[in-house]
């Protein structure tokens, strides 16, 4: 739904209020050593209610902004507590021959850039995104008090680069953020990268800091190494479509930082790899699978690090533009030993957590397997 008014004969102002709800059965092989069935919001896209507004100030400039909000559907609840406009809230300027310059809570360039050709636009995070969206690859880090600047696509590249305020007094970089990414998109061809680093606060004992300006996904993947001094992802991404069919393949590399204060000692590192495909087998009827391997390296003490393999599937039947009904299946095996959440030398087996769907549900051994049906409206 949109709303249009003029404010003067040279300006308009049009604002947009959209959203999606989004709600699935599902059904968890593996929790915590037990079998579940429960109802889930936000799966095949995360539900929200969000207001989009442009205005032209002439000349090809316009001012613009994004407030938008994440909520449960299953309970009606905040996708974050306290916090109204948790997924997006920014406001900026936007020139057609210089790019768009932005100020707010906003996603990275890591993740704009990286994502559409990584494997959660395909398949969805809840299911697809590599384990634990160890990452960052879903929508799960957004920078709080961030600057970004976006250029214009030139010949099909486009570049962005967005900044993070600590906002520390005294100590301006200490929880700041800072992210960069690259893209090009000519035909058939898609090709991203993309690098973000993260900034923890003081207190590094007590793990990652809520005042630091950006955070990130945390599972029984990382849990002990939240008491690092920074995270650094870089994270690259292609796509090529033949007909109706589309190939990809994308790669990251996470590492975890230690500093004085840390429960860890040596620098944890996680790589990634990841093949997909989809298929639109008709015009309402859309296919995809995708496989990943995420390893830890050796590290901390650990000589038999941690391995994950994960094989996601997804099909989606439109019932029109707006509605679509969806089934994702997902399986994971998890092997090897990493930190506990105590850090140090407290090893534990890695057990297996499904996509980011799984993150407070993991497994209590190395597999789980997690099956979706449900239904997507958008407006």
């Amino acid at each position: 739904m949109s709303v249009g008014a003029a404010c003067d004969a040279y300006a308009q102002t049009n604002v947009t209020i959209y959203g999606i709800v989004d709600a699935a059965i599902v059904y968890s092989s593996n929790q915590g050593g037990k079998s579940n069935i429960y109802e889930r919001s936000g799966n095949l896209a995360g539900s929200r209610l969000g207001f989009r507004g442009n205005e032209d100030l002439g000349g090809g400039l316009s001012a613009l902004f994004v407030l938008e909000n994440g909520f449960n559907v299953d309970d009606g609840s905040l996708g974050a507590a306290n916090t109204l406009f948790n997924r997006q809230s920014y406001v900026g300027l936007n020139s057609n021959a210089g790019g768009s310059l932005t100020v707010g809570r906003q996603y990275t360039p890591y993740y704009l850039f990286v994502g559409p050709v990584g494997p959660t636009s395909s398949l969805t995070g809840a299911t697809g995104a590599h384990p634990g969206d160890i990452d960052g690859l879903d929508t799960t880090i957004r920078i709080n008090n961030s600057l970004t600047y976006t250029s214009p696509v030139f010949g099909g590249a486009q570049v962005s680069a967005q900044y993070g305020f600590g906002e520390t007094a005294g100590s301006t970089g200490t929880g700041n953020a800072f992210s960069v990414g690259l893209k090009y998109d000519i035909n058939d061809f898609k090709f991203a990268l993309g690098y973000l680093k993260l900034k923890n606060g003081a207190n590094l004992s007590a793990g990652w800091s809520s005042t630091a300006a950006g955070s990130f996904s945390t599972s029984v993947i990382n849990k002990g190494y939240l008491s690092a001094e920074s995270v650094q992802f870089i994270a690259g991404g292609a796509r090529y479509k033949i007909g109706q069919l589309e190939l990809g393949v994308n790669a990251s590399n996470v590492q975890y930082e230690p500093g004085l204060g840390s429960l860890f000692s040596n620098t944890a590192t996680f790589n990634t790899g990841g093949v997909l495909a989809t298929y639109q087998l008709t015009q309402a009827l859309f296919v995809s699978g995708g496989y990943s391997y995420t390893k830890e390296k050796k590290a901390n003490g650990i000589t038999d690090p941690a391995k994950y393999q994960q094989l996601a599937l997804e099909q989606t039947y439109s019932l029109s533009k707006r509605t679509a009904l969806y089934a994702l299946e997902a399986y994971q095996y998890a092997k090897g030993k990493t930190v506990g959440a105590a850090g140090g030398a407290s090893q534990v087996n890695a057990v297996a957590v499904v996509g980011d769907s799984q993150n407070g549900t993991p497994s209590g051994g190395r597999n789980q397997t997690v099956l979706m049906a449900g239904i997507r409206h958008s407006f």
